[in-house]
């Protein structure tokens, strides 16, 4: 049973000094309470402004095991410590008291003045000792504020020794990952030795960097190292601010740009939907870094610690700055990709509610019809494309009734194929969209009910802003995937830097047209007349702009 004396009058708002005594002497007991009866000097000198004036509350235990459950019940600032109680006797009972709570100072009270004791006492963990028959009242509240002042004193060194070790450790993984950037080719290696590094010298449990996947809101891991067991199938995290998914550090990451802290799993209200998962994986607290270079949102680096309140002060400064050499790293690779790769990035999309007679006679007679190059003119998009298994009446009557496609005009025809033109004035908005953010409608088909189209991005670009400005475009374009292509010969070869660097937007669209149309064919498939008429133009004008478009050309090819 404990026996609790309480001084003073106190309320909830005002901390009181609480002192647990270990003590089954009556007598010694009583002493000590009537020493600390009365005085309020103790409280003076180790309690703040609003408590001082108060005396401690002292709580009472005559046998070591039920003052080791106080201990483990409540907080207490310190334990005045018999060493010779009915369940222990001598040091071993500092060591146990000592064990259950290292950071609360013991004072060690003996019987018997022994000096050897008191030394090993202190050797052991206590922070003084004091015999009982010399104590006075003075000498009390003096030793339990001196206890208290040096143990706080060597929180505050483990805390600062803690802190300096942290820094170096962060230091010395900022300095590994500079050599990772150095030394690694690719995105996806560079991503993994950034995790495995975080979690190799056992300062974090688990790290991993993912991105937002394109054309949804959810965040999906690209790496990982560490204590995963299955914690990135088990949960769900986006960037959608309306959906708890993305009320946690990664989603608010990426959404503010900044970085987020989740200081402890068990308490914050924000870490509900992950709380379960984490804790039973020895997740206590987390940082959320960016990973962002100018406009371009790589994704998000996650760090998880088995502490609370491990990320505070200049801990997470230093992880931020390793984000931004993430961020800065991943943007050389990618624009080195894009120099020594043929590499392009393909979206792919449906669209439901463009060309509905197309789609449906698609549909009707099993047929497939591809738009091979698309042209932009002055007024009107150009498509040159061609059509299988289906009669031309047929696609003119189903060009006739789509809205958007004013014009159709037959090229070449074979038995089971043609080629045609498509005059397509209400696709110019999207089209310019698209070109404008640096991209390309690679090719559009539609086939057995479905019209899709492919955009073409050089390697390194904001997929997702892309995905974005298209639905903000059309409401009825759902984004369907995302891969990797080769760029096709015709434009990795030289001619094709011309077409994009020496020639006018007018120039180039004067060449292709003339081109796709069959201009240069024998016999020609198209007039210049016609071409002029189809891009808005007079004859003259078009003349002008492809005998241009043919000099600039040849010079690049035969000038030297």
């Amino acid at each position: 049973m404990s026996e609790t004396n309480t001084q003073t009058e106190s309320n909830a708002d005002t901390e009181t000094l609480a002192i647990l005594l270990i003590e089954d002497n009556p007598g010694d007991a009583r002493l000590i309470q009537e020493m600390l009866r009365g005085t309020e000097e103790l409280a003076q000198r180790i309690s703040s402004d609003e408590s001082a004036g108060h005396v401690p509350e002292i709580t009472r235990e005559t046998r070591l095991e039920d003052g080791l459950e106080t201990l483990d019940s409540m907080a207490v600032d310190v334990v005045l410590l018999d060493l010779n109680l009915p369940d222990s006797e001598g040091l071993r009972t500092l060591e146990r008291v000592h064990s259950e709570s290292e950071e609360t100072p013991i004072v060690v009270l003996t019987g018997v003045r022994d000096q050897q004791v008191g030394v090993q006492a202190i050797q052991r963990g206590a922070q003084d000792f004091l015999v009982k028959d010399e104590v006075t009242s003075e000498l009390l509240v003096r030793t339990i504020h001196h206890a208290i002042e040096r143990a706080r004193q060597e929180r505050e060194r483990r805390r600062q020794r803690e802190q300096l070790e942290a820094l170096n450790r962060l230091n010395r993984i900022g300095h590994a990952i500079t050599h990772a950037v150095i030394t690694t080719e690719t995105r996806p290696d560079l991503e993994q030795r950034v995790c495995e590094r975080l979690v190799a010298s056992d300062a974090y449990r688990f790290a991993w960097i993912g991105e937002v996947n394109p054309g949804s809101d959810r965040i999906v891991p690209k790496a990982a190292a560490g204590v995963e067991e299955g914690y990135l199938d088990d949960v769900e995290i986006s960037i959608d601010e309306d959906d708890e998914s993305g009320q946690g550090p990664a989603g608010m990451a990426l959404r503010t740009e900044k970085v987020q802290v989740m200081n402890d799993a068990q308490m914050d209200p924000q870490f509900e939907p992950w709380r379960k998962a984490a804790l039973e994986r020895g997740y206590h607290s987390s940082v959320a870094i960016p990973i962002i270079y100018e406009n371009l949102v790589y994704g998000v680096l996650n760090v998880y610690s088995s502490s609370p309140r491990a990320f505070e002060g200049a801990e997470t400064t230093i992880l931020a700055r390793i984000g931004d050499v993430i961020a800065h790293a991943i943007t050389a690779i990618e624009r080195k990709d894009a120099l020594v790769s043929d590499a392009v990035i393909e979206l792919e999309f449906r669209v439901d509610e463009m060309a509905e007679p197309l789609v449906a006679l698609s549909a009707a007679e099993s047929c497939l019809i591809e738009l091979e190059q698309l042209i932009r003119g002055d007024e009107a998009l150009l498509a040159y494309g061609s059509a299988q298994g289906v009669d031309q009446e047929l696609f003119r009557d189903a060009i006739a009734e789509t809205d958007g496609f004013s014009e159709v005009r037959f090229l070449t025809v074979r038995r089971d194929e043609f080629e045609f033109e498509l005059v397509a004035p209400t696709a110019v908005s999207l089209f310019e969209t698209i070109a404008t953010h640096g991209g390309r409608v690679q090719s559009a088909t539609i086939d057995d009910g479905e019209f899709r189209f492919v955009v073409e991005l050089p390697r390194g670009r904001d997929t997702r802003q892309m995905i974005e400005l298209i639905n903000e475009q059309r409401d009825d374009v759902s984004y369907l995937a995302q891969r990797t292509s080769e760029r096709s010969e015709h434009e990795e070869s030289g001619s094709s830097s011309v077409l994009k660097e020496e020639l006018t937007d007018k120039q180039r669209a004067a060449l292709e047209t003339a081109y796709f149309a069959g201009y240069f064919d024998w016999p020609r498939e198209s007039t210049g007349e016609e071409i002029a008429d189809r891009l808005g133009i007079a004859p003259a004008t078009f003349n002008q702009h492809l005998r241009t478009a043919e000099r600039k050309f040849f010079d690049s090819v035969l000038g030297e």
